[in-house]
């Protein structure tokens, strides 16, 4: 089957799990791509998925930050591990930007497991 062959996709919620901590990834492939996603109609619901270092990222690079407004302003929405935001001591600061911060071990293997749409960066 070719890229164009492809028949309409009956689970339209994308999630990406981010786990990439370059500021240049972050920029020109997450929040690029789910942006885009939405303005484009690719993607019904787009949700990133903070993992590990992209905590960090987030907080203390403003660049990214504004690019992750510009995500959230086209209706892209963010959450984060918990486990990862207690080990890093990021929960409060994501929290405070309006990330939910939630345990996404089990709800991650179920998307999986079930056949969802998950991008890894």
């Amino acid at each position: 089957m070719s890229f164009n062959q492809v028949s309409e996709v009956t689970d339209r919620h994308l999630h990406i799990l981010w786990t990439n901590g370059d500021p240049v990834t972050a920029e020109h492939m997450v929040m690029m791509y789910a942006t885009n996603s939405l303005l484009n109609d690719w993607w019904d619901k787009v949700t990133v998925i903070l993992w590990g270092t992209p905590q960090k990222l987030v907080l203390e690079n403003a660049a990214v930050r504004f690019e992750m407004d510009n995500a959230r302003d086209v209706g892209v929405e963010f959450s984060a591990c918990l486990s990862c935001a207690r080990n890093l001591g990021t929960t409060e600061g994501l929290e405070q930007m309006g990330v939910e911060v939630i345990r996404w071990g089990q709800k991650l293997t179920e998307l999986m497991q079930s056949g969802r749409h998950v991008l890894t960066v």
